[in-house]
């Protein structure tokens, strides 16, 4: 034991202090290895890795939990990370319970085009009521709607549209923008700022999408599809959950602990009120959310000397130009919660600007926050767009992806593994689109 806290004293030389405390790079190891696990273990010890996921998360956030406590005497930075994450699982996993409980069936079987508006659809929904509540609530019907030529490509496509790039126009689409919301950040900004670059990006992978699924399609042979368009109708079950969904969003705005109890108790609600065949119908089970609930736990306590020390040394990246805003956030938003790698990134712009008579900014003065969008929404769309957008290229970059994956694996259809969906379809596809409208709008 000895042993072990004098070698979290070796970390520590750059510790302590005031403010944000500075952790050894080698602390952002454990967030390395658990990366890794959630990337190659599925492969490669599949079996251990479904009974042990848990064991693996928690062991990895004891380290740091030791490291901020004993050595850097800040264990507040955990707490407050431990604040966001019930936070988030709260939404997250209300939304997972709420949308379980409502059955949306389409009538006939999807053609390509029709994909393609549902997919576009639900790219505006994602705005009303967050990449997280669309996701939960489109997915399954998604997946009914293809049952018959479900691909990896329906699951990465419905992730990168629906989970993510679509929730870039209001608070409400996705947490990062929210954060900027409670900032000072006006309600219609991202609307009136960022509506060309949310539709080329959303228009460009619904029209890849569309030219895969016809090929897709062609394989179909047209007896399956006659009579799949024969049996299926149109359906909706579970009208009071979307007025649950309703209350859901509302608590939104409302200040903690307040908000989290509210969901809670809204999924309660919609648990017990949901009659038991819809929860059947939907094939429901609580497996993908705790599935999510823990890896997500061990991402938000590994991730925090990650980002302490990227707080610490933002400025050392060359931030002087809203493309390198763009991609660093953006590449960070990637392995790291897009909400406080947003946060970070914004208040590094903001206190990097000069006020009126050469006053610093600062992110917790609202006139400062609007003096800066005034004189730097290049700056502030790129942080923004780069948080949003390149949340799609991992399963972790967004809570809803994983979570996606989750359900998907659950139906039985299966689904890309980490690496694959990193290298067969978010790097050869999504990168280049992103790379391309940051460009247009941002160089």
């Amino acid at each position: 034991m000895r042993g072990s806290i004098l070698f979290l004293e070796v970390l520590a030389d750059a510790g302590g202090g005031y403010g944000t405390p500075e952790p050894h790079p080698v602390m952002l190891v454990p967030f390395g290895i658990l990366l890794a696990a959630i990337a190659l273990a599925p492969l490669f010890f599949s079996h251990w890795w479904e009974k042990n996921y848990a064991f693996v998360a928690v062991g990895l956030s004891l380290v740091v939990v030791a490291y901020y406590g004993m050595v850097l005497h800040a264990i507040e930075r955990v707490g407050h990370s431990m604040i966001e994450y019930v936070s988030f699982i709260s939404i997250i996993g209300t939304l997972y319970v709420v949308a379980g409980g409502i059955q949306i069936t389409v009538k006939g079987q999807s053609t390509p085009l029709v994909n393609v508006l549902f997919l576009g659809s639900g790219s505006v929904v994602a705005n009303i009521i967050g990449t997280t509540g669309a996701s939960m609530l489109l997915i399954r019907p998604w997946m009914r709607m293809n049952r018959l030529r479900y691909t990896h490509l329906h699951t990465v496509f419905f992730i990168f549209i629906i989970s993510n790039t679509a929730g870039c126009l209001t608070p409400i689409g996705d947490p990062p923008l929210f954060l900027g919301y409670l900032k000072g950040i006006p309600f219609l900004w991202e609307l009136e700022n960022l509506w060309l670059p949310w539709l080329l990006t959303v228009g460009s992978l619904l029209f890849i999408f569309w030219v895969l699924d016809v090929r897709n399609y062609s394989r179909l042979p047209s007896s399956l599809a006659e009579a799949a368009e024969g049996k299926e109708k149109f359906v909706f079950r579970g009208a009071l959950n979307a007025g649950i969904l309703a209350v859901i969003l509302a608590a939104v705005f409302l200040e903690t602990p307040i908000r989290e109890v509210l969901m809670v108790a809204s999924g309660a609600a919609s648990w017990y009120l949901t009659p038991r065949e819809i929860h059947k119908a939907n094939d429901f089970s609580f497996g993908p959310i705790k599935e999510v609930a823990w890896l997500f736990l061990g991402i938000f306590v590994v991730m925090v000397p990650a980002l302490d020390y990227l707080s610490l040394h933002a400025e050392d990246f060359g931030l002087n130009h809203p493309i390198p805003f763009y991609f660093l956030t953006g590449a960070l938003s990637s392995v790291l919660d897009n909400a406080p790698t947003y946060l970070t990134f914004l208040t590094t712009a903001i206190s990097s600007v000069d006020g009126p008579g050469d006053a610093s900014l600062s992110i917790d003065e609202k006139e400062h926050v609007l003096y800066f969008l005034a004189h730097h929404s290049s700056t502030a769309a790129a942080i923004s767009l780069g948080a949003v957008f390149f949340g799609a290229m991992t399963y972790i970059g967004n809570g809803p992806n994983l979570l996606v994956k989750a359900i998907v694996d659950r139906s039985g259809f299966k689904t890309p593994h980490f690496l694959e969906y990193i290298y067969r379809y978010s790097l050869p596809i999504l990168l280049p689109v992103l790379t391309v409208v940051g460009w247009w709008f941002l160089a």
